[in-house]
């Protein structure tokens, strides 16, 4: 693949650019890779560990708590997208879910530098954070790499590609050390990768087709439409049962996504389509559950 190209595959700029300058296009195309409607998946949970770890309200706007939340929101997301993108730039050209909310893979100098450098400021927050975080944090620098990248590509290896999505808990995990100065409790930390593993293959439904056809083989393409659902469900019931060890309430919450799941496997809707819905979902669940944390912050 060439990264030192500007234009990309034929029409994929003008759809990405619209027409403007370059530069302004170039900008819009990395806002488009970062996937903004998928923002909160990384910054979320530092949300959630931030202040869970918060002993007095001041301390949700400690200066670290602040560089957490700033990092994985946005560069964090361009790196994780951007790597995601650079090694799937060929399976991309015929997967239908990169027209409109998503964009293929363009390239270009800029593009590539400004990967590396959202990688750099994760090193950067590692070297002020303490060492208690440091486990979680080189955890989701290593699977957001290998996920997509040779020589490991987890994608690429059925329930291995599912097993590494618990990458996507793992800043709210180092929020939560970096601000605690300990380690987060073991069910949360089950129960919260279990999550992700549903999340990540329910979101592989729609690529079914289009992975089969490029020969990639995933959780999702060796188990079909029908026992994904059944896998996905079945992972999200085990995280609430999980949570149930840390806090029933939290379990009796997480129990939504079963139940949507199996709504939605009994309904008409397309895969297609309620893969949009989920990050409206997960925003609700997990701010029910950070109103939560508050409240037992503020009243005890």
């Amino acid at each position: 693949m060439d990264t030192t190209t500007d234009d990309g595959r034929a029409g994929t700029s003008h759809a990405v650019n619209g027409g403007e300058s370059g530069q302004e296009g170039r900008l819009r195309y990395l806002l488009t890779l970062s996937r903004p409607r998928f923002w909160l998946y990384l910054a979320g949970p530092v949300i959630v560990g931030v202040t869970a770890a918060a002993r007095a309200p001041p301390e949700l706007f400690a200066p670290l708590a602040v560089a957490f939340f700033a990092y994985f929101l946005v560069p964090a997301n361009l790196f994780l997208y951007g790597v995601n993108d650079v090694f799937d730039a060929d399976v991309d050209a015929e997967n239908p879910k990169k027209e409109g909310r998503e964009a293929r893979w363009q390239g270009g100098r800029m593009v590539v530098a400004t990967i590396f450098v959202s990688g750099a400021l994760g090193l950067l927050l590692g070297a002020v954070s303490p060492a208690v975080a440091w486990p979680y944090l080189a955890g989701f620098f290593l699977l957001a790499v290998e996920y997509s990248a040779p020589p490991l590509r987890f994608k690429t290896t059925p329930f291995l590609d599912s097993l590494s999505n618990g990458l996507y808990i793992l800043p709210g995990a180092a929020a939560f050390a970096a601000l605690s100065g300990t380690h987060p409790p073991l069910p949360a930390l089950v129960g919260a990768w279990l999550w992700t593993m549903g999340m990540h293959t329910f979101s592989a439904i729609p690529d079914i087709e289009p992975d089969r056809e490029a020969g990639i083989s995933t959780t999702a393409t060796v188990l079909g439409e029908e026992r994904t659902y059944a896998y996905c469900g079945s992972a999200w019931l085990a995280a609430a049962v999980a949570f149930s060890v840390v806090d029933a309430r939290v379990s009796l919450l997480l129990l939504a996504y079963p139940v949507v799941v199996f709504v939605l496997y009994w309904s008409e809707v397309p895969t297609e389509r309620a893969y949009w819905w989920y990050p409206a979902l997960n925003t609700l669940v997990g701010m029910v559950l950070t109103l939560g944390l508050l409240w037992r912050l503020l009243y005890g």
